[in-house]
């Protein structure tokens, strides 16, 4: 989030960091805009923080060619925030998943290949995986729109020659990515290729935290010994969304 309250904390973090995959966290729903209120008024609300509604700001979206430009310079203007870092970009995503949104995404698409962009996140999470772990639980997960709506956007990227991964977890179990559900998954993925997400954190209560969130679990998920060495076990390659670029993945 390039104008979230700790971004240039987390920007002098990564450069400590040389070998972090560090990416875009497209924000254009629940949270800070890089432009002022004066120029994307249609997308944000009184106090000039971004709007929370998304079906309603889609609506405008769709209705209004005046929102629609005031979104392109918003996106066009946190890629060139994250320009301005010096950091390599390792990838795209977009909070809330909000790029499925095809007035979002086509825009997102072609402003972040002029930046540099190879390689998005498409959220397409194999529902058959997390039951076959945990049967008879809920996984929650995406609406028949929206996974037609990922499976769309799997298609531009592709015929723009943009990199995504196979598969990614974390949006069914988001905020309870726990140490055992890390462990069990990874001893279960698929062949291909995989992004797991977390939203790990020193403490489950902050500012602008989700209540029920397990972050400080999630923190230790993505630490523990028995989940580098489950990586360990089972094989598996980790790294970054620019591996997939490599190996033309997309």
């Amino acid at each position: 989030m390039m104008a979230g309250p700790s971004a240039a904390d987390a920007v002098a973090r990564a450069r400590r960091m040389p070998n972090l995959r560090v990416g875009l966290h497209l924000t254009l729903v629940e949270g800070n805009p890089v432009l002022p209120r004066g120029e994307i008024a249609d997308l944000v609300r009184q106090d000039g923080r971004l709007r929370t509604d998304m079906a309603g700001m889609s609506l405008g979206l769709a209705l209004r060619p005046r929102a629609r430009r005031q979104l392109e310079k918003e996106i066009a203007a946190q890629f060139e925030a994250y320009r301005k870092t010096g950091l390599v970009l390792d990838h795209i995503d977009a909070h809330k998943h909000f790029h499925v949104n095809p007035l979002i995404g086509e825009p997102l698409l072609r402003i972040g290949v002029g930046y540099g962009m190879r390689a998005l996140r498409v959220p397409r999470e194999p529902a058959e995986v997390l039951r076959s772990l945990e049967p008879g639980g809920d996984i929650g997960g995406a609406g028949a729109v929206v996974r037609w709506l990922a499976q769309r956007l799997a298609r531009r990227a592709r015929q723009m020659g943009i990199a995504f991964t196979d598969r990614v977890f974390g949006l069914a179990w988001t905020g309870a990515m726990t140490r055992e559900r890390m462990e069990k998954l990874i001893k279960a993925l698929p062949d291909g290729s995989t992004e797991i997400y977390a939203h790990p954190g020193t403490a489950d209560t902050f500012p602008a935290s989700v209540p029920g969130a397990r972050y400080r679990e999630e923190l230790e998920a993505l630490t523990a010994p028995s989940v580098l060495a489950a990586v360990r076990e089972a094989n598996v390659a980790a790294g970054g969304y620019a591996d997939e670029v490599g190996r033309g993945k997309g």
